[in-house]
């Protein structure tokens, strides 16, 4: 990859400029809203997830367990509108083309494009990263290399095989990926393009930062109703955080605009190190878990944990656990018609379930209210995968299908809908 002395600097006119290079390359992907997870995100715990189950909103109830009490305590009441940038939408499903078009256009721009084409191109991921540089390096026909965990979900192997790229199976940890990319590049002489821990691929990961900035201004410029009375822009981002890659790089994007970015983290196994080493004041470097957001399994960045380390450009960082994840994953399926991964559901479960996230909201946006930018980060995933996450008892699968009355008794009729 570019050495580090060739980069730009890590500022927005430098994203700026990485969105105009990759704009040929990517969509624009849109920014949505949803009245009813706006009126979810802004109603106390204690009145939309009572312990007891299920409630009039066919919201669960994961509320914030890692919390002493119950969810009649969690009375926050944070007034937001919610904007979600879907870069489910994204070519390759995901925000990293960004990224990778990024980066291998600035490699092909110094090393010229028959040495890059010579030597091919590595990497290790664990399948939206895999794909997105399989796709570039496609779009650029140079030869991809990409080491993938054999736990890797299926439609992220065969979506990254589909572009030509020569698929290396290794072990989970960030470790056993990483030797079996040392040995790719001592056998082949591939380029390493990293999935995070590079300048130019921070600075083609916040180009979206960038979009939705400027869709949100568009959107309440045209309906004001759709944000917070009065209010013309973005209050807060608040994205997902695994190697650190897109939340450095949204940090970046949206320094000294007066937006605020907040990260989000699964917590299963371990897998908040981001939040767990803020608190510690050191960065984490080593992170095994399979929680079920998959592309968040990986420790950050040395790079990014710079940039989420300033104050001045990250506000925080806050976790949620594997209910509260689904919980989020449904509703954003059911209420918003959003057909996203884990790992993208994890910034609303945030913003809907940690107690001490809405409570800061509350606090800081006061009674007028934020209007909130959620990155919605891909949408990699396969109907096997998500309904064996909601597999459900078969009293309850039958009562889904129609096939069981309210009061639990089984009819034989079908009934129109």
């Amino acid at each position: 990859m570019s050495a580090l002395e060739k980069c730009p600097p890590l500022t927005r006119q430098s994203v700026q400029e990485a969105h105009k290079r990759i704009e040929p390359y990517i969509h624009r992907t849109p920014v949505i809203t949803c009245h009813t997870i706006n009126i979810l995100a802004s109603t106390p715990q204690a009145e939309r997830c009572p312990s007891s189950g299920l409630n009039t909103a066919s919201e669960s109830a994961p509320h914030d367990r890692n919390q002493h009490g119950n969810a009649l305590e969690y009375k926050a009441r944070p007034n937001v509108k919610l904007f979600f940038k879907c870069e489910n939408q994204q070519k390759i499903g995901a925000f990293k083309a960004r990224g990778a078009f990024h980066a291998l256009g600035r490699l092909v721009e110094e090393e010229g494009i028959e040495n890059v084409r010579q030597k091919g191109v590595v990497t290790h991921s664990s399948g939206n990263h895999a794909q997105a540089l399989a796709l570039a390096a496609k779009t650029f026909e140079v030869p991809a290399h990409i080491v993938m965990p054999t736990i890797s979900t299926p439609s992220k192997i065969s979506g990254t095989k589909s572009h030509g790229a020569n698929v290396i199976f290794s072990g989970s940890t960030s470790d056993e990926r990483e030797a079996v990319v040392a040995d790719v590049i001592e056998k082949t002489g591939a380029t390493l393009v990293p999935p995070y821990d590079h300048p130019n691929i921070i600075l083609g990961q916040g180009t979206q930062a960038l979009e939705l900035e400027e869709q949100v201004e568009d959107m309440l410029a045209h309906d004001p109703t759709l944000g917070i009375p009065s209010k013309t822009r973005l209050d807060a981002v608040i994205a997902p955080i695994g190697g650190g890659g897109m939340l450095s790089g949204i940090c970046v994007a949206l320094e000294g605009t007066g937006i605020k970015v907040f990260g989000a983290e699964p917590n299963f196994e371990g897998a908040n190190d981001a939040e767990l080493g803020l608190k510690q004041n050191k960065r984490i470097d080593k992170v095994k878990t399979l929680t079920i957001a998959d592309g968040l399994r990986t420790p950050v960045g040395d790079i990014p944990w710079k940039i989420i380390t300033d104050k001045s450009k990250l506000a925080g960082i806050y976790s949620v656990d594997e209910v509260q994840i689904k919980a989020a994953l449904r509703l954003a399926m059911e209420r918003a018609k959003l057909f996203i991964e884990p790992s993208a559901a994890v910034p609303l479960a945030v913003i809907l379930y940690n107690e001490e996230f809405r409570k800061l909201v509350e606090r800081e946006a006061g009674p007028d209210g934020w209007n909130v930018g959620i990155i919605l980060s891909g949408g990699n995933t396969t109907m096997e995968a998500i309904a064996k996450l909601f597999q459900a008892a078969e009293k309850e699968a039958e009562r889904a299908e129609s096939k069981v009355t309210t009061n639990g008794e089984r009819v034989a009729e079908n009934v129109a809908g």
